[in-house]
């Protein structure tokens, strides 16, 4: 197959979903009424703020991406490009992005609370709770590993470090100056945009210093940096999010669209030549069968759970209008996809072998150098596009890091929250987003300095689209009870659900059956297994016997 009809056919396909298939389902939500959004109608100046929707399409996008459409991609390339090209097309139009765009309209039509406030009201408290703490279990899981990746950056590529340090500094100076200031929009992207560049070319002239030097017990700097973004995360968990979080992933969000503007031209200039086999094997070393394996493994390139939570954590309160649903939910995770086709593009233009070989050296690695290649057509140096890729993909997981821990923050809070009191009535724990940011922070550092994060990491796709279709499941409880059609939730609800329990079997007997049981990871499994079919007969009893007990379409 041509590059070029490889990317083209998927993003004419992206196209073609976002203007038919993505305008029936708003027609058929009622998008577009006029009503106010909880942005407005609860706002508070720290998580309700109504924001532009470019803006909130920078920061959902730059939360929601991250790393994981690119490593999910490449490393499933292992499979041949066949399979992961179709499911990352197929899956982000009919699952991934109506995942996304419905858990935003169900959170907004529940005044911007979450999955789990949904999954209450239609299935009872005890799912709600068995809901938020697998939430919050993963989401702790991500602020443990992404700090740990990105500190490993941080001291691999110092330029990096300091290029995401500017970063913060710039994005507190445009919240102030655009909503404090109320200096015009456009004026203050444009400036934004070119300071964006010069910080990532400070970074490159003035890496960050190395301050400790490495001992054979290991690399104090490392430490630093876990200490450090520990402190910054606490931070932009309290921080109002027009003044930290939502304009820095605006600003970041701007790297990736100049990523893939670039990477597009660059392969409509000189098409690169696919090399690498459509279809390799069923089962591949180390990954396992193509199903459920390959599902779980490209993620965020089709579908993620983790999206949900982004989608009825933040940005469900910062929505200025509910027709700004549709290119916020649904429109940036085709764009997530689109950048997961050209992930998959770095990983088959050139031979398995070469694949492989590249793969020794991280997902990112393969992905940097692919596109670096494909960027030396415009006489961009090979050096330069490496870099340029590695530190787009850095600041990406940054905001993954800051955003999931806000979102952590919530389910916190909502945890503690009783139904039928007042706010003054609640709990401490309920009211103070600083005593829940201490709690969650101080949960991840627990983890992240166990040294068993990067163990725990070998389930997280499995927990991830087991978010998913537990996300799909409270959406089409909603929709069933409103009277509204399920059709679009309910077939990728099925779906996932037996991927991720076929996965979690397949896990539980391959740690078995290894030499050295691991335990904890033996019980993680499990105890996610029960969880998904405890969920199940819960909804499997309300649509037994709560349906036709609608409730007025919300």
């Amino acid at each position: 197959m041509n590059a070029i009809i490889f990317l083209g056919g998927g993003i004419a396909a992206f196209l073609a979903a976002y203007l038919i298939y993505a305008r029936r389902i708003a027609r058929d939500l009622g998008l577009g009424t006029g009503d106010p959004t909880p942005a407005h109608t609860m706002a508070d100046g720290i998580d309700y703020v109504p924001a532009p929707m470019p803006v909130l399409l920078g920061h959902h996008f730059a939360s929601i991406a991250g790393a994981a459409p690119i490593i999910g991609p490449v490393l499933a390339a292992q499979f041949g490009w066949a399979p992961v090209y179709l499911w990352i097309i197929l899956g982000g139009i009919f699952l991934g992005a109506v995942h996304d765009f419905m858990s935003l309209v169900a959170s907004v039509r529940h005044q911007g609370r979450s999955i789990g406030t949904i999954i209450e009201r239609y299935l009872g408290t005890s799912g709600k709770i068995l809901f938020l703490l697998f939430a919050w279990a993963t989401l702790i899981l991500v602020v443990a590993v992404f700090t740990l990746v990105v500190a490993r950056t941080f001291v691999t590529t110092p330029a990096v470090a300091t290029a995401s340090l500017l970063f913060i500094i710039l994005a507190i100076a445009f919240g102030l100056a655009v909503y404090r200031f109320k200096v015009n929009f456009a004026l203050a992207s444009m400036v934004g945009v070119v300071l964006l560049g010069g910080c990532l070319y400070a970074g490159v002239l003035f890496p960050f210093p190395r301050l400790f030097a490495a001992t054979a017990e290991g690399d104090p700097m490392i430490t630093f940096w876990h200490v450090l973004l520990l402190i910054y995360i606490f931070i932009a968990s309290v921080a109002p999010v027009n003044i930290l979080l939502q304009p820095r992933d605006y600003l970041n969000s701007f790297l990736l669209y100049a990523m893939l503007g670039l990477a597009l031209l660059a392969v409509l200039v000189s098409p690169p030549a696919i090399v690498g086999a459509p279809f390799v094997a069923f089962s591949v070393e180390g990954l396992g069968p193509l199903f459920p394996i390959l599902f779980v493994t490209v993620a965020c390139g089709a579908i993620s759970g983790f999206h949900s939570m982004v989608a009825s954590g933040t940005t469900s309160k910062q929505l200025n209008r509910e027709a700004d649903a549709r290119p916020v939910g649904y429109g940036a995770m085709l764009i997530e996809s689109t950048l997961a086709l050209l992930a998959l593009l770095t990983a088959v233009s050139v031979s398995h072998t070469e694949h492989l070989a590249l793969l020794k050296g991280g997902p990112v690695h393969v992905f940097s150098s692919g596109l670096a290649h494909f960027l030396s057509a415009l006489g961009i140096p090979f050096g330069l596009g490496v870099g340029f890729a590695g530190l787009a993909v850095s600041a990406f997981a940054l905001t993954s890091l800051d955003t999931a821990t806000r979102l952590a923050r919530f389910t916190v809070q909502e945890l503690a929250t009783r139904s039928g009191r007042d706010d003054d009535q609640q709990s401490l724990l309920a009211r103070n987003r600083f005593l829940a940011t201490a709690l969650t922070v101080g949960a991840g550092a627990s983890l992240l300095f166990s040294g068993k994060t990067m163990s725990l990491w070998k389930i997280f796709g499995s927990a991830n689209q087991l978010l998913a279709a537990l996300a799909l499941m409270a959406v089409t409880v909603w929709l069933a009870a409103t009277g509204r059609k399920t059709i679009y939730t309910f077939v990728p609800m099925i779906l996932m659900y037996l991927v991720t329990v076929c996965a979690l079997v397949l896990q539980a007997v391959q740690l078995v059956a290894a030499p050295e049981l691991n335990l904890p990871l033996l019980v993680l499994v499990v105890l996610l297994f029960v969880l998904s079919l405890l969920l199940a007969y819960n909804y499997i009893r309300y649509r037994i016997h709560g349906r036709g007990q609608a409730v007025s379409p919300g």
